[in-house]
């Protein structure tokens, strides 16, 4: 079946994970991706990574985390003719996406403006730390930074003066999903009205909105939620230790818990209502440590299961690749590479399944400006004029006129 986005072109200028990862959403459901990068100063994200063998070839994890799918140029934008040969390439393209400081792009004549007027239908999205607008609009930002911003670390951790950062860079991520939605609203938007837009993704405003539930009872309520480690307002949700390892238990609506209590043959403690939950908080905890001590976590998530009550060992990361419900989804890709350089990479596929199809990656992550031939070519660029762009030693190899 056709991918969703076949036949859109993206023009991803976009370094380190928020802006990659959008791209790499599109790339997913079957857009042409061109990752364009500074030969000089390539994405950071390609020198991060634990294997050092890949980080000295400018393919670091970090980089291969989101760079599957994408074709690599490389262009230095301070440069007047590169800056015309990305004009030339976004005129016959439907996306751009740029995560530098607001206003950067706009100085070097490749803001919003400056590109729809060659394109009106061009979907232009701007992602940044702290948006298009507003006091702190020009400052540089990265995911713990507005974790700390957003009140989201003060909330993580146990109240005890000693806030923590997620151990995922959820900020990132979450906004490279905002910024991919919001691409795709845009381009739905487009097929009605013929009309391209410009997107401003902050970093920010996304923290805040996976704040919405504690900070919607704030606004309300006027009181500062407060960290509680692995504490909730019921004791039939939250982290109980077993025999041998901690189990998270969620018994969250009143059927759950009842179900819970008459499974442990504590009937006495079946509630009929939510506050007389909240007053009975203790004892049920103090129940629950008891029970849950006398066996395994193995053993409880099976017995929970049994009596339709969600509860999950806490697995370290590989025990969660190896999960057998991990492995039914396919969500990890094994990607090709004829270059033999990546050849059985494993990536993160998409997070959702359609029924026209499963999409994953058809290209490798590619090494800084690998299709510079190619593609400035098929811009009507000749020779010399390829030669006079790609002359330098990028990362791992030296691009000359005809490509790596």
């Amino acid at each position: 079946m056709t991918a969703p986005f076949h036949g859109l072109r993206v023009i991803d200028t976009t370094h380190v994970l928020a802006g990659p990862f959008a791209s790499y959403q599109l790339a997913l459901l079957g857009a042409d991706v061109i990752k364009v990068e500074n030969p000089h100063e390539p994405d950071q994200a390609r020198f991060q990574g634990t294997d050092r063998e890949l980080v000295k070839a400018g393919l670091g994890s970090s980089f291969l985390a989101q760079g599957a799918g994408k074709q690599a140029l490389a262009l230095d934008l301070t440069s007047e003719k590169a800056r015309d040969a990305l004009k030339r390439l976004v005129a016959g393209s439907d996306v751009f996406v740029e995560n530098y400081r607001p206003g950067a792009f706009e100085k070097l004549g490749l803001g919003y403006e400056d590109l729809s007027e060659g394109n009106p239908r061009l979907i232009y999205c701007s992602i940044s730390a702290f948006g298009a607008t507003g006091p702190r609009r020009e400052e540089t930002g990265y995911d713990n930074v507005i974790q700390a911003m957003s009140g989201l670390m003060d909330l993580t951790g146990f109240g005890d003066g000693r806030p923590l950062k997620c151990g995922a860079p959820v900020i990132d991520y979450a906004t490279g999903l905002t910024a991919a939605f919001a691409i795709s609203a845009a381009l739905y938007h487009r097929e009605r009205d013929g009309a391209g837009q410009h997107i401003d993704v902050s970093m920010l405003d996304v923290a805040m909105t996976l704040m919405t539930s504690v900070g919607t009872d704030f606004l309300q309520s006027g009181k500062r939620p407060r960290a509680d480690g692995n504490r909730f307002f019921f004791a039939t949700l939250g982290l109980y230790r077993a025999r041998d390892a901690d189990l998270m238990i969620a018994a969250s609506n009143l059927r759950q818990q009842r179900r819970l209590w008459i499974a442990l043959k504590r009937e006495d403690l079946v509630k009929v209502d939510n506050l007389s939950r909240i007053d009975g908080y203790e004892e049920e905890r103090s129940a629950l440590q008891q029970i849950i001590a006398s066996r395994t976590a193995g053993d409880w998530e099976r017995f929970f299961a049994s009596h339709r009550v969600p509860a999950a060992r806490v697995r370290r990361l590989d025990e969660a690749f190896d999960d057998e419900q991990v492995a039914s989804r396919g969500q990890v890709k094994t990607i090709d590479d004829p270059s033999g350089r990546l050849t059985g990479l494993r990536v993160i596929g998409p997070a959702f399944r359609m029924s026209s199809g499963e999409y994953a990656p058809l290209t490798a992550p590619q090494p800084v400006g690998a299709q510079n031939g190619a593609i400035l070519r098929d811009l009507g660029l000749n020779d010399a004029e390829i030669e006079a762009l790609c002359v330098g030693e990028f990362v791992g190899l030296t691009v000359k006129a005809d490509g790596p």
